[in-house]
């Protein structure tokens, strides 16, 4: 039995996201092209973002970054 992950997670559009953030969508595009967020192409090729990683990124923690030494 496989559970498909997109039934549990909530995905966010650019405009969702800029909105949380107080950026341009935009901005929150060129984020997901340098890595800054991860992005989920959609069957039409639009950018979606999990609301579970950008709310991570909003309280400040990082998701998956090299620890510092």
């Amino acid at each position: 039995m496989n559970t498909r992950q997109s039934e549990q997670e909530t995905l966010l559009t650019p405009s969702e996201v800029a909105a949380l953030f107080r950026v341009d969508p935009k901005t929150v595009t060129r984020w997901a092209k340098s890595g800054k967020i991860s992005s989920i192409r959609t069957l039409g090729g639009h950018r979606r973002y999990r609301e579970s990683e950008v709310r991570l990124l909003l309280r400040g923690i990082p998701e998956q970054r090299d620890t510092e030494a």
